[in-house]
């Protein structure tokens, strides 16, 4: 979107705020004016966060989407919390006006006024905190019927929807990839969304990838911004890293017996990745197909690579036994944790459709402001296990 069609939107709602919450400190002469010009700033400096890529070069670039994304974040939580606000209110009214004298809406008012800004902070806080820390490891076992006794135990490294871009850069990546590296996983698996950028603006910062270790490698499948920020570079960039990247295609990893292991032998695991959900929409010999993926595959346990939880259902269908996707963020941050369901038939954690299990990663980093509230970030830890 251009920048005054996004200025207006923005001042629009920055007006509506102040308009709910600015008479409401008329008794505080130090909070009024302070709520009015930080507004006034963050209806002009928000945009930024969406644009300063735009209109400047870097290192100013960075400042500006730094300022504008901390004040989005902040904007975000002002907006909800003021409406939630206004609903009370409104319920304040409809009661008073049937029980007349009962309530003291002046107080509630101002009171609410103050609370909101104040509350707004906190969350943006806490959520800045938990968004810039290395993702925590989650552990996860996933029951497979009739697993081969050669793949039990089989461990796959997840890490999904990282945006390296504006405010991620080489040295939050590289905590990832250490935190990744010490898990000592049979292989690593990459669902999409890893850069909002280009080749020419971030191949450096993501260089640190070079450094995955695990037994069977990297691979890695699209994700909705890498179309967005150049997919084909990317896909070029990424295998010159040294991963594998999976277009609607499949490798067939052979894992070594564990020795003393009794009666096993060895057991194919047919890993298969397909492009984003969306991928045709951008590229038309990209569209997903995960039962193109599995063409000329031998039979042994299934195991699929799709960037959104959407993929589930064709994932099914062609047969897989276990699906890794990402793309929710698990919601990012309070309320719209609440709503991503609504997009998605998963928003987090493991559930079961007919006979395929979908793990989907509430995400390794986060997209646009810094601010993760109520869906802490997760490097996945998944441990195949026979029942």
């Amino acid at each position: 979107m251009p920048f005054l069609p996004l200025l207006s939107v923005s001042a629009l709602l920055h007006l509506y705020i102040g308009a709910s919450l600015v008479p409401g400190l008329a008794a505080h002469p130090v909070a009024q004016p302070l709520l009015m010009a930080g507004l006034l700033l963050s209806a002009l400096l928000m945009p930024l966060g969406l644009l300063g890529q735009r209109v400047a070069r870097a290192p100013l670039a960075d400042v500006l989407s730094w300022v504008g994304l901390l004040l989005m974040g902040l904007f975000s939580s002002l907006l909800v919390l003021t409406l939630a606000r206004d609903a009370a209110l409104l319920l304040l009214w409809l009661a008073n006006a049937l029980a007349p004298g009962r309530l003291a809406l002046a107080s509630w008012r101002a009171g609410s006024a103050g609370a909101v800004p104040l509350l707004a902070l906190a969350v943006t806080l806490l959520g800045f905190l938990n968004a810039r820390r290395t993702a925590a490891v989650v552990r996860v076992e996933v029951p497979i019927e009739g697993l081969p006794a050669a793949l039990h135990g089989f461990t796959v490294a997840q890490i999904s929807d990282i945006h390296v871009g504006p405010t991620i850069k080489q040295r939050y990546l590289r905590r990832i990839v250490d935190k990744v590296n010490a898990l000592d996983a049979d292989m690593v698996a990459i669902t999409g969304d890893l850069v909002d950028g280009k080749v020419s603006e971030l191949a450096a910062q993501v260089a640190p990838l070079a450094g995955l270790k695990s037994r069977h490698g990297t691979y890695f499948v699209t994700g909705n911004h890498e179309y967005y920020s150049g997919a084909q570079p990317w896909i070029d960039e990424l295998r010159r890293l040294g991963l594998t990247v999976l277009l609607n295609q499949h490798v067939v990893i052979h894992h070594p017996v564990a020795p003393g292991t009794p009666g096993a032998a060895s057991a194919p695991l047919v890993l298969a990745g397909v492009t984003d959900y969306s991928a045709g929409h951008y590229d038309p010999a990209q569209r997903s197909d995960p039962q193109a993926a599995l063409n000329g595959a031998p039979a042994g346990l299934r195991l699929l690579l799709a960037h959104q939880p959407r993929s589930a259902v064709a994932a099914a269908q062609a047969g897989f036994d276990l699906q890794l996707s990402g793309h929710t963020h698990g919601g990012q941050f309070w309320p719209w944790n609440l709503l991503v369901r609504f997009q998605q038939p998963f928003t987090q954690g493991l559930h079961r459709l007919q006979k395929l299990w979908v793990y989907t990663s509430r995400g390794t980093g986060y997209w646009g402001p810094p601010k993760r509230f109520g869906a802490p970030s997760e490097i996945t830890e998944l441990r195949l296990v026979a029942v």
